[in-house]
């Protein structure tokens, strides 16, 4: 593609023999909300100069989703939207729709998620922009598919509703719960960026594009793994069961004497040595828990036998004990005892961003993919609503004038 040198230095993150992955590739950003803006960050993390195109004055719906709100604006839109440059255009203008097209011929990758047909009735569809940039990798986002869906609205909580989700998640005698995250709008961001990265990699054997389209009740469907193969391979209707696990025992929460402990058994061999940290081996020779089916079969009253035991002491001290011989064992901690783990486990959760100026913006979760050998992560704060508007128009007369 043309040179995508950014006009923003603060975007440039990394030394330059150590150049991210996607250093070079522009991504036209026509998304909003939490999967698209997701998988958008996802590919800027990675390298990828982003543009993200908003509506003049309103800009995505999440700059205005709150509270909480940081010094600088939603938390929400914050959260997905670091190392991009934001343009208003107002799409429903000839001369801004002129802009969206030149911004989108000269992408590497376009991400939307209007309303199925809403980018082609501007003029911005995949025929259309395909024909003007073969090399187009055009991903569209949507609830429900193109198709007889194509009308359905579609956001993440219903989706968890309609889906399945909902139906096996809480306590086997109360209502459906979601999850306490937008998680099928994650895990559709999730597949759009793979999509996304084999269609580059397709495209360096053949030189074209492609049409991805992603959508969230799909997504679900292929994260629901055995719960979903229960249903498909031995029409078996998954059902809430609370923390327990359907095809494991034990795997759920556990009262100790002061508060639960997540223990995760995977193995005979690890519930032997469950046994024999909680004193209990007299239950080795019970053929109720013998097997891993047995102790399912027979989970009330494993689960009493071992509550029993668990209560003499606190969560922590059968935590210690339980990791000590290679049990999966944990406390039930809030995200801020999450993020205290992992930087006593030298994970490095965080980040630190900035903006233009290099003035220190606060914090956010860095990408989960660490490198061999290094790179710097960008650091660029998400951007204020149309805070490129010049420097893009600039680089588009650039290119013109070329």
């Amino acid at each position: 593609m043309l040179n995508v040198e950014t006009p923003d230095p603060a975007l440039h993150g990394g030394d330059p023999k150590k150049a991210l992955p996607l250093t070079g590739i522009l991504v036209a950003d026509f998304s909003r909300i939490l999967a698209g803006p997701l998988a958008t960050m996802t590919l800027a993390d990675l390298g990828a100069r982003v543009i993200k195109i908003e509506r003049p004055g309103q800009g995505d719906d999440t700059r205005h989703w709150g509270p909480p709100f940081s010094p600088t604006g939603s938390t929400y839109f914050e959260s997905v939207n670091r190392n991009k440059e934001s343009i208003e255009l107002d799409l429903s203008t000839e001369d801004d729709r002129a802009v969206a097209v030149a911004i989108a011929s000269n992408a590497d990758v376009l991400v939307e998620n209007f309303k199925p047909g809403g980018m082609a009735a501007l003029g911005l569809g995949y025929e259309t922009l395909s024909a003007l940039n073969p090399g187009l990798i055009y991903a569209s986002i949507s609830g429900f598919g193109s198709g007889r869906g194509a009308n359905m609205p579609g956001y993440d909580f219903m989706v968890q509703a309609v889906g399945g989700l909902m139906s096996i998640t809480g306590e086997a005698e109360g209502p459906p719960m979601k999850v306490g995250v937008a998680l099928v709008d994650v895990l559709t961001a999730k597949d759009a960026t793979i999509g996304i990265l084999a269609a580059l990699q397709a495209r360096n054997e053949t030189g074209l594009g492609s049409l991805l389209e992603v959508n969230l009740l799909s997504s679900l469907q292929g994260a629901l793994a055995n719960q979903g193969q229960a249903y498909l391979g031995a029409g078996v209707t998954a059902s809430q069961l609370g923390n327990a696990h359907p095809s494991i025992a034990p795997y759920e929460l556990l009262n100790c004497g002061d508060k639960p402990l997540a223990l995760a058994c995977g193995n005979d061999r690890q519930f032997e040595a469950i046994l024999r940290v909680l004193g209990l081996d007299s239950m080795l020779g019970d053929e109720r828990f013998a097997t891993n089916s047995a102790r399912v079969d027979h989970r009330p009253a494993l689960v009493a036998a071992l509550e029993s035991r668990l209560s003499t002491q606190t969560a922590l001290h059968w935590q210690l004990a339980f990791t000590a011989v290679g049990v999966p064992a944990g406390q039930v901690g809030s995200i801020a005892d999450g993020v205290h783990l992992a930087r006593a486990l030298d994970l490095a959760p965080t980040i630190e961003v900035q903006d233009a100026s290099g003035n220190p913006r606060g914090s956010q979760f860095r990408s989960p993919i660490t490198w061999t050998p290094a790179v710097t992560p960008r650091t660029a704060a998400p951007p204020a609503l149309g805070e490129h508007n010049d420097s893009v128009r600039d680089w588009l007369a650039s290119l013109a004038g070329s």
